[in-house]
Order: structure tokens, then C-alpha cells, then sequence
């Protein structure tokens, strides 16, 4: 099968990585990539928001399926237009991606759904914005309707931040604050049938102790030892089968990836948010247990064949990742620094521990030197028998790690393996 990634972070790697070990899976090529993807997938140059030029690309290299990583391409509408070119293509349409385009819109869909979630207005006015937050109280939950890289979300005890927020979106969804563990829970779907994934947790907040500035993600781990077994029957039931049969009823059906962020509450679980696309970087240790071949399930899902997928097949082993952001991430990061440590890492853990690239280039002076080029630089994985092996092959794996002013977090999965 020859597969086109389109994309260039930690999660188009962890794609990519998946793809490469593949057996059914004879070319791959990813655009634009970076430096690490480079390893595993013949990179090409496309502007990941142009559909036509993304499908031309795909007729091009013949590719036989197109997976769109990130959300601005699929809510931009490029699954649409390699779709219109005859090609398979894992991504939902731009009308189906309104899922995450537009918290509003999702919250449209789960009410009529019947999915749980939490009481929430949709804001446009200032007059408006105070009355919510007034309703709600603290901690307050200000959300920017739109896209905002995984960093639009201020949840806070301080009204006037709050305000200060919501008065830079243009239109802003406030909720209740849920309480209790949150829980990332990823299902493919081809817009009928719905298979889920393996469950996982990630870190929001830039420093331990989940303290500081909101993020686009520290750090994740899978499986999480503390949840309710039952918990990804009661998710399929009770929202994402839900979720895709409500867009299917609309004329605006589902297929792809469909990322539940959730909330464990003393009320049960509510749904954060959706994404339409793999989360980052919970996918990292999501596909690093995925033992089943990953291009036929996402073919299948193209394809409309979910129905007829084996059950998949995951590993006991437990995955960590750990995220090496830039120096002031994340606020406008620091950029151009050489990365040391790749080299050992690759001879010395593999294959337990291994480094996904985001936000990185190769030096234009030195093809051999790769430098930061993002706010989120690198995703270091390790797996293990236990979370507490695979949380000292990462660590391990990050102390070879080079980077001048870059920062990470040191308790990532920390609790969960200690069984707190």
C-alpha cells in the first residue's frame, strides 16, 4: 500500500513510525514532515491547508491512502478534495470536522446526541461573558469557539483572566467546571461502525504538580491502571456510538479519528471535548501498544469496511511519553538550537525508548546537525512491563537529550505508577 501522511508533528511521526513497521505498507511519504519523520518517510513539500494541492500531491505519488493529521487541514476542508479526487483518505469532511472547529457546534451535536457534558453558554458579547461567568462561578472554564492549537482553554479562580480571555475570542463557550481525572479516549470510525482504542492520560498544565500556563500537552501515558475497566464500553455506548450516529442523521457523517476528551466525574463521565483528528501526545503511547498493523485499519475506516475488521490487538506493556518543549513554551518559543542525544539515544534504548520529532529542522549550514524549529521540540517514548519500567526507560532516554533552555516535565505518570 502506498500511504501519504499529512503533517509535520510528534503525531504525524508516531504515524509514521506505526506505518513504516507495516508489512502491507510498500511506500510512504509524508508532507511537509521534519527532520526525524525523514527517517521513516520520503518527505515532500505541500501546503497542508491547500486541498488541490494535497490531492494533486496524492494522484502524484499514487498514493492509495491519504491521512490528514492535524485539524487545521481537515477543518480547512482538504479531506474533501482528495476525496474528490477518487482517493481513500483517513480525515473527516470539513462539515464533519465542525466537531472540533467549533465547540458550539459541538455541544449542539451532543445535546441532540443525549451525550453527557457540561452546562456551558456560547458567548458573544461581554454582557453576555459576565452573566455566564457570574452563573457558574470559579473555577471558571472559558473556551475560544474555534481552533486554537490545543491552547484556547483558561480554567481559573481569577474572574478578571477569565474576562481578559474571553474578550480576545470572538465567540467563547463557558462551562461548568468538571471535577475528577481527565481521560483521553480515541475511536476510528467510518461513519457507521465505531472501533475504539486503548484509553490514556496527558498533562496539560507546562510545569509538575500540574502548575503553570495551560499547554498543547506535556507528556502521556496508556493504559491507566486506576480506571474502571468498564470504562471504554460505557464511552462507545453512551457517546461516541451516539456522536457518529448524530452526524450520520444530519447528512454530515464521521469518519476518521474521533477524540473524546473526558472528564471522570462524581457524576459520571462528561465530555470535555472532541477532537477530529489523533490528539497529541496521547497517540505517541496509544500506537506505541498497538500491536495490530495500523494501515489497513485506517484503510478500512476510508473505505467504509470497519464492520469487517478483526477485533484489534493491543500489548500488556505499559508507554510514556515525555514532551522536551523550547525554552519559554509556551508562550513564543525560542527556535534554532541544536539537538544533542539523538544519536545515543537510537544506539543505546531502542528498541524500549525512542525520540518522535515535532517541532524540529535540519541546521540549512549543516544537514547532519537537526535544531528546534517549535514550542514543542520532541517526544521521547518508552515502553515496559509496568508504567514504572517504561517511566525510567523515558527519563533515562531524555538525560541524553540535548537542548539549550528546554524544559520537561518530571512527573509524568508519576502517580498513576506509584498507584495514587
Amino acid at each position: 500500500m502506498n500511504v501519504l501522511v499529512i503533517g509535520s508533528g510528534a503525531r504525524e511521526h508516531a504515524l509514521c513510525r506505526s506505518l513504516s513497521l507495516d508489512p502491507a505498507v510498500t511506500a510512504l511519504y509524508c508532507a511537509p514532515g521534519n527532520a526525524g519523520i525523514a527517517e521513516v518517510a520520503e518527505l515532500r513539500q505541500v501546503d497542508a491547508l491547500d486541498g488541490e494541492a494535497v490531492s494533486a500531491l496524492a494522484v502524484e505519488l499514487g498514493a492509495e491512502l491519504v491521512i490528514v493529521g492535524p485539524e487545521a487541514p481537515l477543518v480547512a476542508g482538504v479531506a474533501d478534495a482528495v476525496r474528490d479526487a477518487g482517493i481513500p483518505v483517513f480525515g473527516p469532511s470539513k462539515e464533519a470536522a465542525q466537531l472540533e472547529g467549533s465547540k458550539a457546534f459541538a455541544k449542539d451535536v451532543m445535546a441532540a446526541a443525549g451525550v453527557p457534558t457540561s452546562r456551558s453558554y456560547v458567548c458573544t458579547t461581554p454582557e453576555e461573558v459576565a452573566e455566564a461567568l457570574d452563573a457558574f462561578g470559579a473555577p471558571y472554564v472559558v473556551k475560544d469557539d474555534g481552533l486554537a492549537a490545543g491552547k484556547g482553554v483558561v480554567v481559573t479562580d481569577d474572574l478578571e483572566a477569565a474576562a481578559a480571555h474571553a474578550a480576545g475570542c470572538e465567540r467563547v463557550v463557558i462551562e461548568e467546571f468538571l471535577d475528577g481525572p481527565e481521560v483521553s479516549l480515541f475511536a476510528i470510525t467510518d461513519g457507521v461502525s465505531v472501533v475504539p482504542l486503548q484509553p490514556a492520560q496527558d498533562f496539560k498544565r507546562a510545569l509538575d504538580g500540574d502548575e503553570g500556563p495551560n499547554t498543547g500537552g506535556m507528556g502521556a501515558y496508556s493504559p491507566l491502571p486506576w480506571a474502571d475497566p468498564k470504562l471504554v464500553d460505557e464511552v462507545l455506548e453512551t457517546v461516541l456510538q451516539p456522536t457518529v450516529d448524530e452526524m450520520r442523521h444530519r447528512g454530515t457523517p464521521f469518519s476518521g479519528l474521533l477524540y473524546a476528551g473526558l472528564a471522570i466525574t462524581s457524576r459520571g463521565v462528561r465530555v470535555i471535548e472532541f477532537n477530529a483528528r489523533f490528539g497529541d501526545p496521547e497517540t505517541q503511547v496509544v500506537l506505541a501498544r498497538l500491536k495490530t498493523p495500523l494501515a489497513g485499519v485506517l484503510k478500512a475506516a476510508a473505505t467504509g469496511d470497519l464492520a469487517d475488521l478483526p477485533a484489534l490487538r493491543w500489548s500488556e506493556d505499559a508507554a510514556v511519553t515525555v514532551v522536551i518543549a523550547s525554552h519559554n513554551y509556551p508562550g513564543t518559543p525560542r527556535t534554532g538550537d541544536p539537538i544533542s542525544g539523538l544519536a545515543e539515544v537510537a544506539a543505546e534504548d531502542a528498541p524500549h525508548a525512542y525520540v518522535l520529532h515535532a517541532g524540529t529542522k535540519y541546521d540549512a549550514d549543516d544537514r547532519d546537525t537537526v535544531v528546534s524549529a517549535g514550542g514543542r521540540v520532541l517526544s521521547v517514548t518508552a515502553t515496559g512491563t509496568d508504567l514504572t519500567e517504561a517511566r525510567e526507560r523515558a527519563y533515562q532516554a531524555v538525560g541524553r537529550i540535548g537542548l539549550d533552555g528546554s524544559q520537561h516535565r518530571t512527573d509524568i505518570a508519576a502517580k498513576a505508577a506509584a498507584g495514587a
